[in-house]
């Protein structure tokens, strides 16, 4: 009963994936025409000068976020791929414990705090890559090293 409980949550989860395989099914027009070194190249998530939209969301998948420039003379956006991890920033006193602890000698109580201390950990976000498209293809493609 547990397995298959497990099983079925497994699949849930990984079926709200976006996977290499589901995007090419999804942009099967673009990827069946392009050659087989190109294919290759989405597939291990490369991408270059000159691939179009398509490509790019083969090869990557959906953009975190989208911005638009538009000037005079051209119409550009942006597609902002992030990276997200927790990153340790220290640790902070929340307050103190009560201890009491008796003592033989004296016959007595003695009652003292001490302080507590927690881990903190905060979530950060990074832009990964940022792709620049001009007229229907990547012009600039900026990454993090």
């Amino acid at each position: 009963m547990k397995t298959s409980i497990l099983i079925v949550m497994a699949t849930l989860l990984l079926s709200g994936c976006s996977t290499f395989e589901k995007r090419a099914e999804e942009k099967a027009a673009v990827y069946s025409q392009l050659d087989p070194a190109t294919q290759e190249k989405l597939r291990k998530g490369v991408i270059e000068i000159g691939n179009t939209p398509d490509m790019v969301f083969i090869a990557l998948g959906q953009p975190d976020s989208k911005s638009e420039q538009i000037t005079a003379d051209r119409r550009e956006e942006t597609w902002i791929y992030n990276s997200y991890y927790t990153e340790y920033s220290g640790s902070e006193q929340v307050g103190y414990r009560r201890i009491v602890e008796y003592n033989r000698i004296t016959k007595s109580y003695i009652v003292y705090y001490e302080p507590v201390r927690v881990d903190v950990y905060r979530d950060r976000v990074e832009d990964r890559i940022r792709i620049t498209f001009r007229d229907g293809k990547v012009a600039v493609i900026e990454q993090a090293k």
